[in-house]
């Protein structure tokens, strides 16, 4: 997939050359930081996997007592393709049986993002909860996404809806 950039005064437009490679999965470059080398690379651990595991790069144990948080680091740094993001979201096991989360679940990694991955954990459980090196504590989904252009309007158009949110259309 191929992008060229066209900047304004007020505006970044990425035009993406080739959206029909959307149907074949995109190549995403990976390198090891000095703190992960001996830790997995992220893998699906089922055929139909829509999320890969990430790995906690510590040293000693962590152990986040109930309601803390904290940045835990993976080790890692990737390159997406334009046009993709990577998405950290929560182990469903952790979350179930522990209370463990991410903070901002879905996390956005940026296609131009170079730096670690990270992913920020917090202890909604009653217990202290502790991680260790290795452990699997998150899991990355690469999906599509668009840039939206912005258009400025005056009103917008009527719907049923209207203004309501947050619970109008019932709970």
């Amino acid at each position: 997939m191929s992008a060229t950039k066209m900047r304004t005064d007020d505006e970044i437009t990425v035009h993406l050359d080739a959206r029909e490679d959307l149907a074949a999965a995109p190549v995403v470059q990976i390198m090891r930081l000095a703190h992960g080398r001996d830790l997995a690379l992220p893998r699906y651990e089922t055929a139909l996997a829509a999320g890969c595991d990430v790995r906690a790069a510590i040293d000693l144990p962590l152990t986040l007592a109930p309601r803390e948080r904290f940045m835990v680091p993976t080790g890692i740094a990737i390159a997406l393709p334009p046009g993709w993001e990577a998405q950290m979201r929560p182990r469903s096991g952790l979350a179930a049986k522990y209370g463990i989360a991410c903070v901002n679940a879905p996390g956005t990694i940026d296609a131009d993002y170079r730096g670690e991955l990270k992913v920020i954990l917090i202890n909604h459980g009653g217990e202290d909860f502790t991680i260790n090196r290795g452990d699997r504590i998150g899991q990355m989904v690469i999906a599509p996404v668009w840039q939206a252009r912005f258009e400025e309007v005056a009103e917008l158009d009527e719907t049923d809806r209207g203004a309501g949110g947050f619970g109008s259309t019932g709970v």
